[in-house]
């Protein structure tokens, strides 16, 4: 009863408020004990994401008590003579929109605002260990809003750990299966949605499936990469493997960039070997002022003794960083240092520069958190990120090299770039991601942030965004066929492209699982099929 009159009360709110145009009865219908919120808070919250360069005006926010209740508020839209449009919100870390929508409903999947998680929605690992051993499984379900750090935290208590992650684990187990969870650990275990036994699914139509490579195969393989575009996941099975207690973490750097990607690539093509004979995390990145090589992600380097560019004589005023790591544990303790050397002597960079750090595994899966509560100490977090995620072929990386890293990007940068190759039979081609066709391809990644500087343009977010334009532009000039990862566009025309030969296949999953194209509009690829008034785009 009482939930019923807090819901009935935020219909009124949001007839008053916000002219809606749903009828209020078929809200009302909805026998959810979630709440529906037009909290300031939550309104505010739901507006926003990371990127902080779009705003959305949702008509409410819904905290749900359980997958059902996600379930009953979709059919609700679907069933709608007028129609409303729904989007699952995690933490927040989209870059344009993705997870917002206007004169809709956006869940609240990971809480905050004035809405708590419910206890019984919290990662739950299973403990038939034993019988799982004996399948050859061991995995925890996990609630699709439940944040990566808290799933590590959990499976830790079990000494297990998932196989694969991303570089920052306050994301949300949904947010990241529906990118892709990309990290160094890629090459081997592939990225996290290569790394999934079984889902929950909320479909367009209101209808929750469990799906997996043997149960609803098809809508499993569309959910997973799929932009949120076919459903919502509500539960996700993830394997697990016995966590490592350590991490030896090593960074060295280049001036030439062949010789980088030739040791980069050289590494990931050992993702077949014994774990002695590779290392557990490859990724590297760009540097083109002192200020990323001796601040960025960590205390890595000494402040006390700085790393200088000009002292390894970079070609182009540009050095290149490796980064890798060992992971290892009591067992293989005494073998580590050795694994280690065995691995860098067919390496070429610069001999005087390895810089070597050891620290507990949950530390360095964490490392990028760090440097989050420094930035917000120091009021740079909540800023406009305008990061440009590419997908590069190998064949074309030295050319973008030339290009971008040497040319567009002059001295100043704004923020760290990210560059790391992957082995695409690491990544399920059924899915609805779209990589390179090539076996090789590197993740490139422009993190920067834009900060009101006081008279430095090239810190400026239109500076920040013509910059990524003009990548674009060069890209497309010098007929590199890159893809766009975590993708932004704003026509259909520029989606049909970005999918190629996989948009038909798109298109029908879409036309099957989300027939009124009420889920995640803030993607931009289909417009809903009914007549409530909708923002502009």
């Amino acid at each position: 009863m009482a939930t019923k009159l807090l819901l009935t009360f935020a219909i009124c709110r949001l007839i008053v408020t916000v002219g809606l145009t749903v009828r209020p009865t078929e809200l009302l219908r909805l026998g959810v004990d979630g709440q529906l919120s037009v909290d300031p808070t939550d309104m505010e919250t739901a507006s926003l994401d990371f990127g902080m360069m779009s705003r959305a005006e949702p008509f409410a926010v819904f905290h749900p008590a359980s997958a059902e209740d996600i379930a009953r508020l979709v059919g609700a839209a679907y069933g709608s003579a007028q129609g409303f449009t729904v989007s699952a919100k995690g933490h927040g870390h989209s870059i344009n929109g993705q997870a917002q929508t206007s004169n809709g409903v956006v869940i609240a999947m990971s809480g905050g605002g004035s809405g708590n998680k419910p206890a019984q929605l919290r990662p739950l690992v299973s403990v038939e260990m034993e019988q799982q051993e004996q399948q050859g499984q061991r995995y925890a379900d996990v609630w699709g809003g439940e944040l990566w750090i808290d799933v590590l935290r959990a499976t830790l208590e079990h000494g297990l750990a998932p196989k694969s992650w991303t570089d920052y684990l306050y994301l949300s187990v949904g947010g990241t299966l529906s990118n892709a969870g990309i990290s160094g650990q890629a090459f081997n275990h592939g990225p996290q949605i290569s790394n999934v036994y079984e889902l929950d699914v909320v479909t367009g139509k209101g209808e929750l499936l469990t799906c997996s490579e043997e149960q609803n195969s098809e809508l499993f393989h569309s959910v997973l990469g799929g932009l949120g575009q076919f459903g919502i996941i509500t539960r996700a099975r993830i394997p697990l493997e016995p966590a490592p207690q350590r991490v030896r973490w090593i960074r060295a750097l280049y001036s030439n960039f062949s010789t980088f990607t030739k040791d980069q690539e050289f590494l990931i093509s050992l993702h077949g070997h014994p774990n002695s004979q590779k290392f557990d995390y490859v990724e590297g990145f760009v540097i083109v002022d002192d200020g990323l090589i001796n601040n960025w992600r960590s205390s890595f380097f000494s402040p006390r003794n700085p790393v200088k560019i000009t002292s390894f004589n970079a070609n182009g005023g540009v050095l290149y960083c490796l980064e890798v790591t060992k992971n290892y544990d009591e067992s293989s303790a005494n073998t580590i240092d050795q694994d280690i050397e065995a691995l860098l002597e067919k390496l070429d960079f610069i001999p005087t520069s390895v810089f070597t750090t050891d620290l507990p595994y949950v530390d360095f899966l964490d490392r990028v958190h760090k440097n989050e509560l420094k930035l917000r100490s120091k009021g740079l977090w909540d800023v406009p990120h305008p990061w440009l995620n590419l997908f590069v072929p190998k064949s074309r990386i030295d050319d973008f090299d030339k290009g971008v890293f040497k040319g567009i990007l002059g001295n100043n940068t704004s923020g760290p770039i990210l560059i790391y190759p992957m082995n695409k039979d690491k990544w399920d081609h059924r899915s609805s991601v779209v990589t390179p066709d090539e076996q090789v391809f590197y993740l490139v990644a422009f993190l920067r942030s834009a900060l009101d500087t006081g008279g430095d343009e090239t810190q400026t977010l239109e500076y920040l965004t013509n910059q990524n334009r003009q990548i674009l532009r060069f890209c497309d000039d010098a007929g590199i066929k890159l893809k766009q990862y975590l993708p932004h566009y704003t026509t259909q025309e520029e989606w049909m492209d970005h999918f190629g030969d996989k948009w038909p296949q798109f298109y029908q999953r879409k036309m099957e699982f989300d027939p009124r194209r009420i889920l995640a509009t803030g993607q931009r690829i289909f417009k809903p099929s009914f007549t409530t008034k909708l923002a502009s785009w």
